[in-house]
């Protein structure tokens, strides 16, 4: 496995909050994806929103200087039915790039994200 990047970040709730009373529908709109602003009776929701916000600031720092994903390229899928957490990205050219992976935790205002981007096998 040759890993193209790894990315962390940690997002205070309370931050997310407070963006999401003073641009109630502008900040979901600007960092979701189309799936993710599917779930609109969770637009509202700071920790739903500082998740996604927090695995894409991940995201983008494993991917750059390689790829530059924009907030919509990347959907990020939670725990669903026993499966692991998944982030996709649909880019217009994903050059070198193989799985990703995510890991997300929380803790009382904090939301913590770790990404983990694997280049591409190529066979010889």
């Amino acid at each position: 496995m040759s890993i193209l990047g790894i990315g962390v970040d940690v997002v205070y709730v309370p931050r997310i909050a407070a963006l999401l009373k003073r641009y109630p529908h502008r900040l979901a709109s600007r960092i979701l994806s189309p799936q993710e602003a599917a779930q609109s009776h969770l637009l509202a929701d700071p920790t739903f929103i500082a998740v996604r916000w927090a695995v894409k600031e991940a995201a983008y720092k494993a991917l750059y200087p390689h790829l530059r994903p924009t907030w919509k390229d990347l959907t990020y899928r939670g725990l669903d039915n026993g499966h692991k957490p998944v982030l996709l990205y649909y880019p217009k050219d994903n050059g070198n790039l193989g799985e990703i992976h995510v890991s997300v935790s929380h803790d009382g205002d904090y939301v913590f994200a770790s990404v983990l981007v694997q280049a591409a096998h190529h066979r010889q």
